[in-house]
């Protein structure tokens, strides 16, 4: 009896100090966004590409990484932690502009702090698609590699906070899935295999029923507020104009196209399941507008230039092609892209609070 109560002392003093820490963690940031009433956020939990990506690839045997300057350079002490951006990327000033914390950590990171995981993480992997052979093709984790993650991530928080508390977490928290757009643009565009099997309306819907079916399952698993990006106008990426934009480099309108195709399948597939899911809050977030909108008239927001990258000569450059050894531009402040692929941080965070304050009542 006497080393029942011991151990029964010792657990409960384990577990307090660790809700006490929980709490501190979640605490040391403060809202920028002004929440609804009786509306909370304790975790984000982040699916997706190399827009999310916060680290994962440095931890998985591909080449697709930014772990490496000059990726970074603007990061908090000019590290390069693998995201593909000179510093922040969205997941980070989603958790920012919440008061959750502000960085989101990649699941994979081997020091992630267990204290960590009651307020979110990111298990998005750079070149990530809904079709699996988007991430096979590049050495890269899968989507149905990340739902496994966000499996190990439950058990892993059931023991931190005990069951009924990963359950509130998950019912509460906002998750985040961010595909399409290596689907579309190399996987579709620049790889015979799936031309080959498909039409383009085939292959939109083909990435539909995998998208759908995505949701249906980490609802299953306990998500309810769901929040699924548009794919962006990847035509007028700067690596897309420089493949299909021809000698002036223009938009590529039948990428735009197609990224707009499939958009429009998307969004009446979350309606629909919006319906059919009891108790869930599946929003589609448009980020194809807003990104489009900067692209095509930078100049009003501060940019000198919108068609090329600040890495190297721009038009090319990404992932380990934009490295230590390339230069890069005097002033990222100018441009709209960091490397050929990818924007630069201040348009992340031109982006991310005018689409949380859009769309953050959707999801009560």
């Amino acid at each position: 009896m006497l080393l029942f109560m011991k151990f029964s002392s010792s657990f409960m003093t384990s577990f307090f100090l660790r809700l006490i820490l929980l709490a501190l963690v979640s605490c040391n940031t403060k809202a920028i966004l002004k929440l609804p009433p009786n509306f909370s956020v304790p975790a984000v939990l982040v699916f997706g590409d190399s827009i999310m990506d916060t680290g994962n690839n440095n931890n998985v045997l591909t080449l697709t990484r930014s772990n490496f300057p000059p990726y970074g350079k603007d990061f908090k002490g000019g590290i390069p932690t693998g995201r593909f951006s000179n510093g922040k990327v969205p997941s980070d000033f989603i958790v920012e502009e919440l008061g959750i914390k502000e960085l989101l950590p990649a699941y994979l990171d081997p020091n992630l702090q267990p204290s960590e995981l009651a307020t979110g993480v990111c298990f998005a992997a750079g070149g990530a698609g809904y079709d699996p052979w988007t991430s096979l093709r590049m050495s890269i984790m899968t989507i149905s590699g990340q739902v496994d993650l966000f499996k190990e991530y439950i058990r892993k928080l059931e023991g931190e906070v005990g069951v009924d508390r990963t359950n509130f977490i998950l019912a509460n928290s906002l998750f985040l899935a961010v595909f399409g757009s290596n689907d579309i643009s190399n996987t579709y565009f620049l790889s015979p295999l799936r031309q080959v099997q498909y039409d383009l309306p085939a292959y939109t819907d083909f990435l539909l029923s995998l998208a759908s079916n995505f949701l249906k399952e980490i609802y299953e698993l306990g998500a309810r507020r769901i929040g699924v990006f548009s794919v962006p106008p990847i035509g007028c990426l700067p690596s897309q104009r420089t493949i299909a934009g021809g000698i002036e480099r223009k938009c590529v309108a039948r990428y735009n196209e197609a990224a707009e195709l499939f958009n429009s399948k998307l969004s009446k597939e979350l309606n629909s399941l919006n319906k059919n899911l009891q108790n869930g809050r599946i929003v589609y977030i448009d980020v194809y507008n807003p990104l489009l909108d900067i692209i095509l008239n930078y100049q009003k927001y501060g940019y000198k230039v919108g068609n090329k990258g600040c890495c190297g000569t721009g038009i090319i450059e990404v992932a380990e092609l934009c490295n230590r050894f390339v230069p890069t531009c005097p002033n990222d402040l100018e441009y709209v892209f960091w490397d050929s692929s990818h924007p630069t941080e201040t348009v992340y965070k031109k982006l991310i609070s005018p689409l949380l304050q859009k769309y953050v009542n959707k999801f009560i």
